[in-house]
């Protein structure tokens, strides 16, 4: 008895072309993943260094409005002159004039008045490069004739230049005397209307290709006034 002859078929493989439009293919998807994580990582770099840069600089600004907002009239018992004109008892790198603010914080820690002297000084930073740093350097025991030397902290880095400006009520003014007399008034010890801070940032690129960046304008109003001496009429009927 024959048996019938049992055809067997080998299995079908791909041909060539079909291995070519699967490895394009492939390719194809790996570029677009790979283009699109690493667009997500750029992101994420770009995002976290604009904050890093902008904290310090938010915390900087807060603290310079904090400390003019809170301007101790000239000529008190713990307060002395504004004076930025004056560069005689000015330290290396000073920029604004030492002036004295009441936000003093009393602990056990700085057991000292409310009452400090506050200036602002620009420094050359440990990197060149990387612009100058911002330093506030504050003085909190004002009472002894030799008095503690005072204390710098640092705010920020990143900086070209910073300027003072001052709004005696009709225009702005770059250096303020508070002992000369107001003319409106005819006392001394005025305070500006108000104080103009404009930060100078670092300025990105080299050479020819460098962009210099608009000034940060920080306004503050000066709530503080001197007394005037001029008497006021009363209004009203005569007794």
């Amino acid at each position: 008895m024959k048996t019938a002859r049992q055809t067997v078929r080998r299995p079908r493989g791909f041909t060539l072309l079909e291995v070519l439009i699967a490895v394009v293919a492939f390719a194809i998807v790996l570029a677009a993943i790979n283009g699109v994580y690493y667009g997500a990582i750029r992101l994420r770099n770009k995002t976290t260094s604009g904050l890093e840069q902008a904290l310090p600089l938010e915390h900087a600004t807060e603290i310079i409005k904090r400390d003019l907002a809170n301007l101790v009239l000239p000529g008190g018992t713990l307060s002395g002159t504004l004076q930025s004109g004056s560069t005689s008892n000015r330290v290396a790198g000073q920029r604004s004039p030492s002036f004295y603010t009441s936000r003093g914080v009393i602990d056990d820690s700085s057991p000292w008045a409310a009452v400090k002297r506050v200036s602002y000084l620009l420094l050359d930073g440990t990197n060149r490069a990387n612009g100058k740093d911002l330093v506030r350097s504050v003085s909190r025991n004002l009472l002894p004739v030799l008095q503690d030397q005072a204390e710098q902290q640092w705010l920020m880095t990143g900086l070209q230049d910073i300027a003072f400006l001052f709004y005696d009520g009709s225009q702005w003014r770059d250096a303020w005397d508070s002992t000369t007399a107001d003319p409106r008034s005819g006392l001394s010890n005025s305070v500006p209307k108000a104080i103009k801070v404009q930060i100078q940032l670092l300025s990105e690129g080299t050479g020819r290709g460098r962009q210099r960046e608009v000034p940060i304008e920080l306004v503050v109003p000066i709530a503080v006034q001197a007394r005037t001496n001029q008497a006021q009429q009363a209004t009203g009927g005569q007794r």
